[in-house]
């Protein structure tokens, strides 16, 4: 097939447009989006969390049990792939009732006062790591003796004495979790605090007479973000994994509450011979953390400056 003079102009400035665009440079939210898209352990988290916040909110709906209704006569019921019946796929615990549907319900307790544990420490350490490195001084080394106290103490025993004494509930235990753990958020945003506090934008907001809370909350706080979403997500998971340890000891989320440390402290009476009673709350709490951790430590390498390509 013959070319003629006059079309090939027109493929070289169709190649040449083409070549262009893929050498153009990407802009910030491109360039983030691929960093996300291709960071397996990000992708994994995610899809963990997913999946179980998915099952947490629409899998109590599906179950046809109630996670309360007992039932002594079908008691320690066997899962399916031990020899039980689909009508309860996961056994039955001590008392009857079906292990799934505790376990989905347990995932709405775990999530519940995880998020809003790390939403409370969030508060906390950041608000005192903000006053901390912008005002210098003697603010500062109030703060830095409110940590100094804070990773002095026993947090789990402070936690149990804390919840015995107020009173087991839903509420005290995400109270006081979010108390106890509010350390690293204070060491992040005091640090970038103090860095903020030198530059050009927070001089010209105040060489224009806004006020201090002004700048705090426009200047300043918005130039944590990133960092204070890496923290929360991995103080998520600790919270999570703090309050499985306190319903395991007791003095957590009270029986009857499905809460996973709970199903576990009360499996392990028969563990060797039923042992799904803590297998399956253990590997329910596992993926619910590991999915946490995986996505927080995605979210710091997708977002910091150095992050990979």
């Amino acid at each position: 097939m013959s070319t003629t003079p006059d079309s090939l102009p027109e493929r070289q400035s169709t190649r040449d447009a083409g070549l262009d665009e893929a050498l153009a440079p990407m802009t910030p939210r491109q360039l983030l989006r691929r960093r996300a898209f291709s960071h397996l352990g990000l992708l994994i988290g995610a899809g963990l969390i997913l999946t179980l916040v998915l099952a947490a909110i629409f899998g109590p709906m599906l179950v046809p049990h109630d996670a309360y209704a007992q039932d002594l006569a079908g008691r320690l019921a066997p899962p399916v792939w031990s020899g039980g019946s689909w009508d309860h796929p996961f056994g039955t615990d001590h008392v009857g009732r079906d292990y799934l549907a505790r376990l989905l319900v347990g995932a709405r307790i775990s999530l519940t006062v995880g998020f809003f544990a790390a939403i409370v420490g969030s508060i906390i350490g950041v608000g005192l790591g903000i006053c901390g490195g912008y005002f210098g001084g003697r603010v500062d080394q109030v703060v830095s003796y409110l940590l100094t106290c804070q990773l002095a103490l026993p947090q789990i025993l402070l936690a149990m004495a804390l919840v015995f004494l107020i009173g087991p509930s839903m509420i005290v235990v995400i109270g006081v979790i979010g108390v106890l753990h509010w350390s690293y958020y204070l060491v992040v945003s005091r640090s970038a605090a103090m860095r903020i506090r030198e530059l050009d934008y927070v001089a010209s907001a105040r060489a224009i007479g806004s006020s201090t809370a002004s700048i705090l909350w426009h200047e300043v706080l918005p130039n944590l973000r990133s960092q204070v979403i890496v923290i929360f997500t991995i103080e998520m998971g600790t919270a999570i994994l703090s309050e499985a340890a306190l319903s395991f000891l007791g003095v957590g989320i009270q029986s009857p509450t499905p809460s996973w440390g709970l199903m576990i402290a009360e499996g392990r009476q028969s563990m060797f011979f039923d042992p799904w009673l803590t297998i399956l709350p253990g590997i329910a709490l596992f993926l619910l953390v590991m999915g946490v951790n995986l996505f927080g430590d995605g979210l710091r390498d997708v977002l910091s400056p150095e992050g990979k390509n």
